[in-house]
């Protein structure tokens, strides 16, 4: 191993939507799902602009099981490392995608819930 060489990936972003779950047949347990980061930057006209990035991450074991509990448009902090994977399709052409492998899984906020009818600060009881 080349020990000057480092592979880590630290995001922090909005969760796309709820994690897809999947169990191997050895029963180990995956889950994929999306999340969304921002860079803004000011134009050369003083305009500021901004653009999304999406980031697929898999987690595996525990950290599967704990995506379950995430919520879409949580702010989650990632850590892990990348991992490129190439496949050849039906029609012979190749794919490349880059995931980023979850070593570390933090929820930094929930969900702000639009108020319902229900909640209504003038009901007394």
């Amino acid at each position: 191993m080349n020990r000057n060489s480092a592979n880590r990936v630290i995001l922090v972003g909005h969760l796309g939507g709820n994690a897809e779950t999947r169990h191997l047949s050895d029963e180990t347990i995956t889950s994929n799902f999306s999340i969304a980061t921002n860079i803004s930057w000011k134009n050369k006209d003083g305009e500021y602009s901004e653009r999304t990035d999406w980031h697929r991450i898999t987690a595996w074991r525990n950290l599967a099981e704990y995506t379950k509990t995430l919520i879409t448009g949580q702010l989650l902090y990632v850590e892990g490392h990348l991992q490129n994977r190439e496949w050849t399709d039906k029609d012979n052409q190749k794919h490349y995608v880059t995931d980023i492998i979850a070593e570390k899984i933090t929820a930094l906020g929930t969900k702000k819930k639009e108020p319902s009818s229900q909640d209504n600060s003038d009901n007394k009881e």
